[in-house]
């Protein structure tokens, strides 16, 4: 979320803010302030965005190495997973943030940017989490691709719908330049691993584990990142923070839910838990600082940030008690389907029976 700095900005010299904003802070009120970015922060910028770019497609070209083609192109052909996830998506995520705006009462800017961060399609740090839960991996990559394409039609739509209380929803900028970009950054690598685990399935598997251990790592190191780069000193209303921790624990609970009242499968059901909770926050971010001035950022540039904190957090909590459950209860993989296989064939209704989609495929 970097907000370029502004020379016309007063600096804050005032006695109220001299012991909480440094002098050179560019955007002051209160606690709160904003500090411009120096040439070092700039060229960090570049060179870890870059660095970034590249190990997220490595990672993603690693993912694709476990995407079966007969699987992932059974998902579009019966797209009853993507479905429940498309509802989940720009359905659950739009609403909850409109409800928790409406009752915490917060700004109308900041509502807004609360609205923005629950229309934003899925994440690719979902993809990572999800191989290691043992989710649905035809599933997540199908799912963050579709939701990545939707949103160009969807983003416009839900913002219409629930922003218009607050503000004009055409104020609001969506740069579906950044959209294409994800979508093709997406697509690429993962055609290329789908493409390696067709040909050479053998190697395909030592690179999905190297990616993996990689991926995990690169959720973390993006995270770290944020922090040094964004070093303006800033206190921002406690309503953002507890927004930016209800919601993602929301998101992932009630995609879980919404799954399994649809019949999906448990590793279906996690898979879609975590595409609905982990957000897009770098495409939310941009669609922030081409939207609002920077006084308005002032009040709301750092919730991105605070979503994608406790998102990875919520997440990491997930995946940790996966691996306790698995450690503890269920010796081996081989154990963990069959345990599910069991418990979804009870579960499976006679619509589910009619329904491909509903079909649970546990054998990777």
């Amino acid at each position: 979320m970097r907000v370029p700095p502004h020379s016309n900005e007063p600096a804050c010299h005032g006695e109220e803010n001299s012991t909480a904003c440094p002098a050179n802070a560019t955007i002051c009120k209160g606690t709160s302030c904003v500090l411009p970015e120096d040439n070092f922060n700039e060229t960090l910028s570049v060179i870890l965005s870059t660095v970034l770019t590249i190990m997220l497609a490595l990672v993603m070209f690693s993912m694709g190495c476990n995407v079966e083609i007969k699987k992932f192109w059974g998902h579009i052909k019966k797209p009853w997973g993507i479905f429940v996830g498309f509802l989940c998506q720009f359905g659950i995520m739009p609403l909850t943030a409109f409800l928790l705006s409406l009752v915490f009462n917060v700004l109308p800017i900041q509502a807004v940017v609360v609205l923005i961060m629950g229309c934003c399609p899925g994440g690719t740090a979902s993809n990572v989490i999800a191989y290691w839960v043992d989710g649905d991996m035809d599933l997540s990559i199908s799912m963050t691709t579709c939701s990545t394409l939707f949103a160009m039609g969807m983003m416009p739509l839900c913002l219409f719908i629930y922003t218009k209380i607050w503000t004009d929803s055409s104020a609001i900028v969506l740069p579906y330049d950044s959209i294409g970009i994800s979508l093709v950054a997406l697509i690429i690598p993962v055609s290329f691993g789908i493409y390696v685990n067709h040909r050479w399935p053998s190697k395909a598997k030592i690179i999905l584990k190297i990616g993996s251990i990689v991926g995990a790592i690169l959720i973390v190191l993006i995270a770290v990142v944020g922090g040094i780069l964004y070093k303006g000193s800033w206190t921002i209303s406690p309503k953002l923070w507890i927004i930016g921790t209800i919601f993602p624990a929301a998101g992932y609970s009630l995609g879980f839910f919404l799954a399994r009242v649809a019949g999906l499968s448990w590793h279906r059901c996690r898979t879609v838990s975590l595409e609905t909770g982990m957000q897009n926050t770098q495409l939310c971010s941009t669609i922030v600082q081409l939207s609002f001035t920077p006084e308005q950022l002032e009040l709301m540039f750092t919730f991105p940030l605070i979503y994608s904190i406790f998102q990875l957090l919520f997440a990491l909590l997930i995946l940790g008690g996966y691996r306790l459950y698995r450690r503890h209860r269920v010796k081996t993989k081989t154990d963990v389907e069959k345990t599910e296989e069991k418990e979804d064939s009870k579960s499976v209704s006679s619509h589910a029976k009619i329904n491909g989609g509903f079909v649970s495929n546990e054998t990777k």
